[in-house]
């Protein structure tokens, strides 16, 4: 898949593994590289689905066209895709979305 970021934070956490611990601590800093790494390396949503560790879901509600990713505990990571073919992928947020 093609990884896009919603703000250029995002993507310099994802970039630089120090920015990424000052802000989400170490553990959830780590996982997420891991977890945008294996977007780019999936081909879909297809893919992502297999993967059970991950626990990907879509969001429901005001989240309705977002997907959510497990990090740790309650943080997920939270993407949406850009096209019908669910390809591109845009990292939106690293947050405690549990109950939303």
């Amino acid at each position: 898949m093609e990884v896009r970021f919603k703000t250029k934070l995002l993507k310099r956490c994802y970039e630089k593994s120090a920015i990424a611990v000052r802000q989400f601590g170490p553990e959830v800093a780590r996982r997420y590289i891991e977890r945008v790494n294996i977007l780019a390396q999936c081909h879909s949503a297809s893919d992502l689905e297999r993967l059970a560790a991950l626990d990907f879901h879509p969001l429901k509600g005001k989240r309705a066209e977002q997907y959510a990713i497990r990090l740790t505990g309650f943080m997920r990571l939270i993407i949406r895709f850009q096209d019908r073919a669910m390809t591109i992928v845009l990292v939106e947020e690293v947050s405690k979305h549990y109950g939303d």
